[in-house]
């Protein structure tokens, strides 16, 4: 994948700047909304904010291994499954949302700073198979927009259902 510095520095700040997305969607959804589900098998946007910090964290970790290990092995998951392991309703929104934040922040730090050939370190994925630090950023630069406009969707969905 060739992608010029332009583009990673653009895919950076794109990744820098989705705690804010999220968090202001979540904002806009009152506090009865918020462990409501769409369908028994769709995600709250409780759930949403806790997987979107148990992505974060595991994310950095990912990006940390694949550019200072050599030929690391990044481990996939079963994200449904840790949302009902880990009975995301009962952790607090707020500590999540934080994590989000503190996570993302961090992470654009490193990335701001690593030298230019550290994006070309590359790993395997259990589930996706090879896996180099320029796939990481394509992911991640869009995984809370993509979380934000879920969280938009189920709040939608409830106010439908809820006449509002």
């Amino acid at each position: 994948m060739n992608v010029t510095a332009e583009e990673r520095a653009a895919r950076i700040e794109r990744y820098a700047r989705g705690p804010v997305l999220l968090k202001e969607a979540v904002q806009r959804v009152p506090e009865e909304a918020r462990k409501w589900k769409p369908a028994p098998d769709k995600w709250s946007v409780h759930e949403i904010v806790c997987h979107c910090a148990d992505s974060e964290t595991n994310g950095a970790g990912r990006i940390r291994y694949v550019m200072a290990e050599k030929d690391p092995t990044v481990v996939g998951y079963d994200q449904d499954n840790w949302a009902r392991a880990f009975d995301y309703h009962a952790l607090p929104l707020d500590t999540a949302l934080r994590c989000v934040e503190g996570v993302r922040a961090h992470t654009a730090a490193l990335l701001r700073t690593v030298p230019a050939e550290y994006w070309s370190k590359a790993g395997r994925h259990t589930e996706m198979g090879p896996y180099g630090a320029e796939d990481w950023l394509r992911v991640y630069a869009e995984h809370l927009e993509k979380h934000t406009a879920q969280v938009e969707r189920t709040y939608a969905a409830w106010k439908a259902q809820h006449g509002g």
